[in-house]
């Protein structure tokens, strides 16, 4: 292609051109995301025990039972991987997500503090401790985190995990002491069968945190870049970085609190997205929370239709497809090619 003018006046064509072509390329990538997700969405509205095709109050059905679902596995999956991405971005590490760093089992040991002082309260109370005690445990990693030795990054998912399952552990031994061993294991294992109208819409509030998120991408990009740089560039490090921390507390116990822990959907989409397509964090958040959508989705699916009409829990089916990633992602190396 020929461009008229001075060598300076080809060169700002011949950038304005590539920018132009990566803005294409971007909203090409979204539109099949977004088609993708709509055809997956209307797949789990056909896949159920009830056959539609028998007649009934199909009506009934959809508006009751099978639309709510879709709707919690989409928000969910969605505000669970754009956490994922605002966490690997705090932490400056690409192997943490809020699940299995704490965040997650936090939530479940607010859930299960509320539930034995004050067992009448309603479920938005519940949730308040929930998101408490998820900060609280999140700050307490990230502390830790601070002080590993920068030299050494497998060290800090090393530790995540052994920092989640220290929670969990205390989790459970205080259920088994006040015999509430079954009722956590709603919190432990996501499932999405008993989301009817009425018991999802908290999600709700996931999703406009998510949307929340995304506004503030850019400062949660610069606090990645490390306190002293932040700080420099006139940034706010330390109300940022509890915002982040806010916003992925939030999400989380909103998820325990409504469909339970939901592993691995918070460190295996980023990374995949970060590896296609790079660490823009604004460039990329939107198609981190489509395609967190679209797995979410499609495990559901899946779990439905394994044992039908059984159902196997999508943190179930997740957690091993998500653990076979995460060794993927530790043991690989990007091609020449990736950004």
């Amino acid at each position: 292609m020929q461009f008229p003018g001075p060598p300076a006046g080809r060169v700002r064509a011949c950038l304005g051109t590539l920018q132009l072509m990566s803005l294409r390329g971007t909203h090409l990538r979204l539109a099949l995301s977004l088609l993708g997700l709509a055809g997956l969405f209307v797949l789990s509205l056909l896949v159920g025990v009830i056959d539609l095709r028998q007649g009934g109050d199909v009506w009934h059905v959809m508006t009751v039972s099978r639309l709510p679902r879709s709707f919690a596995v989409v928000i969910a999956g969605a505000a669970l991987a754009v956490s994922g991405a605002i966490m690997q971005m705090l932490v400056r590490n690409r192997f943490v997500e809020p699940m299995t760093a704490g965040t997650g089992q936090g939530a479940a040991l607010g859930v299960l503090v509320a539930t034995l002082l004050f067992p009448e309260a309603p479920i938005i109370a519940r949730m308040g401790f929930a998101a408490i005690a998820a900060l609280a445990s999140s700050l307490l990693f990230l502390a830790m985190v601070r002080r590993l030795p920068a030299t050494q990054p497998l060290l800090i998912p090393l530790v995540a995990l052994i920092y989640g399952a220290l929670v969990l552990a205390i989790v459970t031994f205080i259920a088994w002491q006040t015999d509430l061993l079954q009722y956590i294991e709603v919190w432990i294992n996501g499932e999405f069968s008993g989301v009817l109208a009425g018991r999802y819409e908290l999600l709700w509030i996931a999703a406009i945190v998510t949307v929340l998120s995304y506004v503030v991408a850019d400062q949660f990009a610069i606090a990645g870049m490390g306190k002293s740089v932040s700080i420099n560039l006139g940034l706010n490090y330390d109300l940022v970085l509890l915002l982040g921390l806010l916003s992925v507390s939030i999400t989380t116990a909103l998820t325990v609190v409504t469909v339970g822990m939901i592993p691995f959907v918070g460190l295996v989409v980023p990374n995949i997205v970060s590896r296609l397509y790079g660490d823009h964090l604004r460039g990329t958040l939107p198609l981190t929370a489509f395609w967190g959508a679209g797995a979410m989705l499609a495990s559901d699916i899946l779990g439905r239709l394994i044992r039908y009409p059984f159902e196997i829990p999508v943190g179930t089916v997740f957690g091993v497809i998500g653990t076979a990633v995460f060794l993927w992602l530790l043991y690989s190396r990007p091609s020449h090619g990736a950004p």
